[in-house]
């Protein structure tokens, strides 16, 4: 039975999705403005985690998740910068190039990190007249007032805005994610439409109630949700950081147009610290997936560091917990090495996939299928190490990049070497003993002789 903890009721919860073979799945995705950052990443490898499980546990999951390319000001509220036009101007370049720039740096970094993708990327700008449509209903069913610079949404028409994050509104004062002007009944009344003013330079710009503007931030996920998935979802999943804003007003916004609720489970990572800071590019600490490669380590290697705790709770990262990570993911990757050369090959079988499950139905604890992985690694077959990696995309059972053979292909290939250095051992031939050592090292394989014969393993 797998449980899952909903930020909507503050409990651990049984999954129970409206159709097991299309359980409907919104991801938050990125705003497509910088190159992302490993806590950017974070978020999408929990969500692939969440896939997984899904799947192993016999359900259909249908994700759609969505690219941020206009409407998101910097600072998460109403007013400020659009993140595109100052990823632009700090670039020179057109804010439609930065989209398509970052949109594919994020998607090559989603490939190289072995994340499922979701069966719609949907970008902002694609939804333009879907978005408007929505605001016109919204108009429509009374929710919205028009200021100079926008449209925005009612929160005092809508009772139950403040449920969901557990808002304060009496209490609560503008500030950095809270704008508040004159012309807002609310404190936490938010744009719906953004009006472009007379001289105000803005790239991204559609016509709209006779005025050129843009869309809120907040308003694509509830457009694309509603053409793509049609509410209510089973899961909607995002970062902590967005529960007081963006799905609030998500939430109220829906149900302001159609009347619905917009999800029926709420999925909410928390942040990554990097030595015990927050990642700012004002502090210099930003990393990324380019940064692990240039110091050895791989995207796997981050991958399994992250998957060592949870994703409700505050990650700090450091460079030598990531070593200590690549040390157990490398342990891994030689114990199934061994498999095939039949080390253990007189091992019963184990029924880990229920075990594993057991784990990953309570809230996807990898934390405790790794300690449980750790404890029995010695009883698994390669079969084993296949479904440890079909669960968590470790890397685990792909051989290095540059050796050209199949696992399944280890007679055909790196046996016959073996053999033959051991030969040229026995003739106390060193040199072509050494060379074949040597040749074998430079493709990340080590020869360690052992009493009972010569079996090999990865270096790194």
């Amino acid at each position: 039975m797998l449980k899952l903890y909903n930020t909507a009721t503050k409990k651990l919860e049984e999954f129970k999705p409206q159709n097991p073979n299309k359980v409907k799945i919104y991801t938050c995705g990125p705003t497509v403005y910088s190159t992302p950052h490993l806590g950017n990443y974070a978020a999408y490898i929990y969500w692939d985690l969440l896939l997984r499980t899904l799947y192993a546990n016999d359900y259909k999951p249908y994700r759609v998740l969505n690219l941020t390319d206009v409407g998101h000001l910097v600072s998460d509220a109403d007013d400020g910068e659009d993140k595109l036009e100052k990823g632009a101007k700090r670039e020179g370049k057109s804010v439609w190039e930065i989209a398509d720039h970052y949109i594919d740096i994020f998607e090559a970094g989603f490939s190289e990190l072995g994340l499922l993708d979701p069966a719609v990327w949907a970008r902002a700008t694609d939804y333009i007249e879907q978005s408007k449509a929505l605001v016109q209903k919204l108009i429509d069913n009374g929710y919205t007032y028009e200021t100079s610079d926008g449209v925005y949404f009612d929160t005092a028409k809508f009772p139950d805005y403040a449920k969901f994050a557990r808002l304060d509104l009496d209490h609560q004062k503008a500030g950095a994610r809270v704008a508040f002007s004159s012309e807002k009944r609310n404190v936490s009344d938010f744009a719906v439409w953004k009006f472009i003013k007379p001289g105000e330079l803005h790239a991204m710009r559609w016509d709209f109630l006779g005025k050129p503007g843009y869309p809120g931030w907040h308003l694509e996920c509830s457009t694309i949700i509603h053409e793509e998935l049609k509410e209510p979802i089973d899961i909607h999943t995002g970062g902590v950081d967005h529960i007081p804003v963006h799905h609030t007003n998500e939430i109220a916004q829906t149900f302001g147009a159609f009347n619905e609720p917009l999800a029926n489970y709420w999925l909410h990572c928390n942040f990554l610290t990097i030595n015990g800071e927050k990642i700012s590019k004002s502090l210099g600490n930003i990393i990324t997936l380019e940064d692990l490669k240039a110091k050895g380590f791989t995207p796997a290697d981050f991958k399994l560091w992250l998957y060592q705790g949870h994703y409700r709770a505050e990650r700090n990262f450091t460079w030598e917990d990531l070593a200590a990570a690549k040390a157990r993911r490398l342990s891994w990757r030689n114990a199934y090495a061994a498999c095939l050369q039949d080390k253990f090959e007189d091992q019963p079988e184990t029924p880990l996939k229920s075990k594993l499950l057991e784990f990953l139905n309570n809230d996807l604890g990898s934390a405790s299928a790794f300690a449980y992985i750790d404890s029995q690694k010695s009883t698994f077959t390669s079969e084993d190490w296949e479904l440890i990696d079909k669960l968590f995309a470790l890397d685990l059972t792909v051989p290095p990049s540059d050796l050209n053979w199949a696992f399944s292909d280890y007679e055909k290939y790196l046996a016959p070497l073996i053999r033959e250095r051991n030969r040229a051992r026995e003739k106390k031939d060193w040199a072509t003993a050494d060379k074949i050592r040597d040749e074998l090292a430079e493709k990340n394989i080590t020869l360690l002789d052992t009493p009972t014969g010569t079996i090999w393993q990865y270096i790194k």
